[in-house]
């Protein structure tokens, strides 16, 4: 069985280790452009030894983002600052990637140190958002506009163009973002979609944005690399989307050339009894996994080098994500293998600095 240290191949795209940078929405964008923070923050984590560097989420239209300060890559210009980036974290031996994303009736908010509620068009916010259906995500959120079928075909071309534009900059890997109560993931979900057309009621309707997006993607993304995409492996209520239907989903997206899903929880509702603790979301990706017979990723509060070292040994996850647990510690892979006692290589200017067994 693999270990969280062994080399994994996925098409023509090799990655040194199973620990991968998850999407961390920075809030620190001024027109959806990356800047210096963004290359600090990606590169020193490229720098820390992980296999995968994802960007956070990035809208593929302005009105797709959560905050006024998200990361974007609805335009051309975007592009050339991306692109220094992602030369950077390839150089330090790490494959850069980008989340691709909406925000839908999630759009329009504050940096969470703001206080991360609804921002009003006076106040730098925008106005129409767009969901699934005209319903607010909760109490103090505008009401969105239910997408027609225009307006859906608009998006999913958002989204291949942003593939393209991610491609010029040299992403290597993308990730569609279908999870937390955002666009693609309002559709998927009948507490939010609530449509009577042929994107809404059934299963088959309610996948079906996701399954055209992801078409989409796949044509303007090059064979050879990688695409993931991460999902609400459960909207955690009776009402919401289930595990059961992310299993059927599953096989689905592996059959439109989808290679890896990251399986994460929740974001549909504002309050859900959420049963959080160290690796509670693991059982999701070990589930896809063996019923689904596609790879997974494993998320939610993996902080420790055997934890996440028994989820890849065990066959639960192909990979783990981390987040905070880099936000704590941009070199946690440099750590995690000294703990585990595998050698993995360090930058030039850091080989002082390393321990040996």
């Amino acid at each position: 069985m693999a270990h969280l240290f062994e080399a994994l191949r996925i098409r023509d795209v090799k990655f040194c280790n199973r620990i991968f940078v998850s999407p961390m929405c920075e809030y620190s964008s001024q027109d959806g452009f990356a800047n210096d923070w963004h290359f600090v923050h990606l590169g020193s984590r490229a720098v820390g030894g992980a296999a995968l560097v994802l960007t956070e989420a990035s809208a593929v239209t302005p009105e797709g983002r959560i905050s006024p300060a998200d990361l974007g890559i609805w335009k051309d210009e975007h592009v050339e600052f991306l692109a220094r980036i992602f030369r950077f974290v390839e150089q330090q031996g790490a494959v850069p990637g980008m989340q691709l994303a909406h925000a839908g009736w999630k759009a329009s908010t504050a940096e969470p140190w703001k206080g991360g509620g609804p921002v009003a068009p006076s106040q730098g916010g925008w106005t129409p958002i767009y969901s699934a259906s005209a319903i607010p995500f909760t109490d103090g959120y505008q009401a969105p506009v239910a997408l027609d079928v225009s307006g859906i075909a608009r998006i999913t071309r958002a989204f291949g163009d942003a593939a393209r534009r991610a491609l010029a900059a040299g992403a290597r890997v993308l990730e569609i973002h279908s999870a937390h109560g955002y666009l693609l993931h309002s559709f998927l979900s009948p507490i939010s979609n609530q449509r009577n057309d042929a994107y809404g009621g059934s299963f088959e309707n309610r996948i079906r944005f996701l399954l055209e997006t992801v078409k989409c993607v796949r044509e303007a993304w090059p064979e050879r690399y990688p695409l993931f995409v991460r999902i609400s492996s459960s909207d955690w209520s009776e009402r919401g989307w289930t595990i059961e239907e992310s299993v059927e989903l599953a096989p689905r997206l592996k059959g439109l050339a989808v290679d890896l899903i990251d399986c994460s929880s929740g974001g549909v509702l504002a309050k859900a009894a959420i049963p959080a603790g160290p690796g509670y979301q693991v059982p999701f990706a070990e589930r896809i996994r063996r019923d689904a017979g596609i790879m997974t990723g494993a998320v939610g509060l993996i902080t420790r080098a055997q934890q996440a070292d028994s989820i890849v040994r065990s066959g639960q996850a192909d990979a783990v994500f981390l987040a905070r647990e880099f936000l704590r510690d941009p070199y946690f892979p440099l750590r995690a293998a000294y703990e585990l006692r595998q050698d993995i290589a360090w930058p030039n200017q850091y080989l002082r600095a390393k321990r040996s067994h």
